[in-house]
Parts: structure tokens; C-alpha cells; sequence
């Protein structure tokens, strides 16, 4: 039993040290064709993104979504896999009309979202916006919304908007398909 231990150390050691020795084993890799036979492999990851998209759908919150065109009328929003409905995001948004009208000049607590998908944060007339969302330099495109409503504070600190947020990222998407029929 003994003699298998230190026979053990012994080979081991020798890996530690096949392993460790720099020289041999960056010439190898170097040497080796092994690499360059990969290099074609890398086309066929490819297809990676679809498994990488099923993440960003669960994962929401980390990741940005994608946004895609939206049909005629701009009734339909597609971002993260989720196809908005503007019948289900104008009952979502009723939550939010307590502080933002959809009616263009009038502000209450919030500015008007009449025509805010695809406006610069900050630039409704007549609204005193907090400085971290006028110098935000955001534009309200459905990608940055989507986020925004997520958690408006941990999206944009020093936001003057106390709503806690839309956690359904179904909702949001209903919301800015809502909001895209608003302009």
C-alpha cells in the first residue's frame, strides 16, 4: 500500500510537472495542428445565440434585450422573445396614468408619454425632469424602455420616478406596444 502511495506522489509530481514546464507544452501548443482544425469548428458555434437567447429571456434582467421592427401600426412590440399586445398594455398602463397622462402637453407628477417611444429622455416642454434623466442622454427606443420599466431607480439613479417598476417582462412589452399607438 505504501509503495502505490509514493508511487502515486511520484506521478503525480511528474504531471505537476509536465503540466507546469512552460517551454514544452507552449511549443506544443503552438506546434499542434489541433487549433487550426478548430478554427472551422467556430462557424459551426454559430447557431450559439439561440441557446444564448433562452438565458436573456429568463435572465431579463441582466441582459439588454433585442429589439425587433414592429408590425404596421405599432400595435405590436417584440423585444426579448415576448410579442407585446397594445389592448393588454393599455390596461397595464392604467397604473400609471396616477402620474403620466397620454394626452400630448399634459404633464401631471410624471411628463406625458404621448409620443415617447423614440423621444430623447428629459425634452418634454414644461416638465422640471430630475438631472440624472435629462443628462441621461437616453433616447426612449423600445429596448431602453423595456429596462427602464423594469426598475426605473436601479435603472437610472436619481430618477425623480418612485415607481418600484414592471417585474412581467410580458407587461412591459404589452406597455410599450401601448405606448407605440400613442403619437
Amino acid at each position: 500500500m505504501r509503495r502505490f502511495g509514493m508511487m502515486g506522489v511520484a506521478l503525480s509530481g511528474l504531471l505537476v510537472l509536465s503540466a507546469c514546464s512552460g517551454e514544452s507544452s507552449d511549443k506544443k501548443a503552438a506546434d499542434a495542428p489541433a487549433p487550426a482544425a478548430a478554427a472551422p469548428a467556430a462557424p459551426a458555434a454559430e447557431p450559439a445565440p439561440a441557446p444564448a437567447a433562452a438565458p436573456a429571456a429568463d435572465a431579463a434582467p441582466a441582459a439588454t434585450p433585442a429589439a425587433a421592427p414592429a408590425a404596421a401600426g405599432g400595435a405590436t412590440v417584440v423585444l426579448a422573445g415576448l410579442t407585446g399586445d397594445a389592448a393588454a398594455g393599455q390596461r397595464v398602463f392604467m397604473q400609471c396614468r396616477t402620474c403620466h397622462a397620454i394626452e400630448a402637453g399634459v404633464n401631471r407628477v410624471g411628463p406625458s408619454m404621448h409620443g415617447v417611444v423614440g423621444r430623447r429622455a428629459g425634452t418634454v416642454a414644461g416638465y422640471t425632469y430630475s438631472a440624472a434623466n435629462k443628462n441621461s442622454g437616453k433616447t426612449w427606443d423600445e429596448a431602453t424602455l423595456f429596462a427602464y420599466l423594469e426598475n426605473p431607480r436601479a435603472y437610472m439613479p436619481g430618477t425623480k420616478m418612485s415607481f418600484v417598476g414592471l417585474r412581467n417582462p410580458q407587461q412591459r412589452v404589452d406597455v410599450i406596444a401601448y405606448l407605440k399607438t400613442q403619437s
